[in-house]
């Protein structure tokens, strides 16, 4: 099984496609960080962000007293309000004008990985079929299951080796720009009983990276699971990706309709519950996950049936 797995990536490292993807992903973290510190709020530095938070304060109580503010936006300003009363009482500046803003924002590019990784998935098979070089695959000795995992296997490894460059290279070059100052700041939170809380920053950022990551596995196996049905690397990769950046606005149309809560895409992303701004309310973490799981299972069961039981053409 070892080998089979360095064997598949071997034939994955070995194509420029893949250190293109690799250059590509560290380019935008740190063009994105640059412009992020070139153009980071300077009235933030020093004592200037009790100022900032304390105009922030009473924009907010204001807004409160507004009749037209929705259930969310106002739970959303009561928390705000709470968090700068704690910052501003135990002299805990915000992110902004720190490495971790940065930090932070380099995480919305797990897009790219997932991106990336839809593409390598929607050819590994379909590509061996194409260019006949799963014949070569299958008089192996290990079985069509063996064969099949590897793939699967080296894919989820290649995202999860360019999760940790995107951690690594942000944490790096933001902490450069920025000479590594408030690496000890807190995240503050208001937490389930309404009391604001501090957590670890770089624990919350793995989180948010790990829970992120999530969404790019269920989008590796839809886009396996069509390369392995249709053999088509075409097909896989443009559904996979349509499905990608369209399934944000297809929710945003259903979401007035309690059954949407059961689709896919609005469970796919799983850091909505960190934020505690669930797609609907009364969703939870687990929720979520159980819907994940079971269309987990689904795409991988049928990449697994169609690969081990369909002939290959002669």
């Amino acid at each position: 099984m070892v080998s089979l797995i360095l064997n598949e990536n071997m034939k994955l490292y070995r194509r420029i496609r893949t250190w293109v993807m690799v250059v590509l992903m560290i380019g935008a973290v740190l063009l994105g960080s640059f412009m992020e510190w070139h153009y980071d709020d300077k009235s933030m530095q020093g004592d200037g962000w009790r100022t900032e938070i304390a105009d922030e304060q009473r924009q907010m109580q204001q807004g409160l007293s507004s009749p037209d503010m929705g259930d969310d936006t106002k739970r959303y300003y009561q928390d705000q309000i709470l968090i700068n009363d704690y910052r501003l009482e135990h002299d805990i500046r915000p992110t902004s004008g720190t490495m971790w803003d940065g930090i932070n924002g380099s995480a919305e590019l797990i897009v790219l990985i997932t991106l990336f990784t839809v593409i390598i998935a929607g050819d590994s098979l379909a590509g061996e079929f194409a260019t006949g070089t799963i014949k070569l695959l299958l008089i192996r000795p290990a079985s069509r299951f063996k064969i099949w995992l590897a793939k699967y296997l080296s894919l989820i490894l290649f995202s999860l080796m360019l999760l940790c460059i995107l951690f690594v290279v942000s944490v790096l070059f933001n902490g450069l720009l920025y000479g590594f100052g408030w690496m000890n700041l807190p995240l503050l939170e208001v937490n389930g009983s309404g009391q604001v809380a501090e957590y670890n920053m770089v624990a919350n950022l793995w989180k948010t990276y790990l829970l992120n990551g999530v969404s790019t596995i269920i989008f590796v196996s839809m886009a396996f699971m069509i390369s392995s049905a249709f053999r088509s690397s075409t097909m896989a990769i443009g559904i996979s990706i349509a499905a990608l950046f369209a399934g944000a606005i297809l929710m945003e149309l259903l979401q007035a309709y309690d059954w949407s809560r059961y689709l896919l895409f609005a469970n796919i992303d799983l850091s909505q519950h960190l934020s505690g701004r669930p797609y609907q309310e009364g969703m939870t973490l687990s929720f979520s996950i159980i819907v994940l799981a079971i269309h987990f299972a689904v795409f991988n069961l049928v990449s697994w049936l169609v690969f081990t039981r369909r002939d290959v053409a002669a």
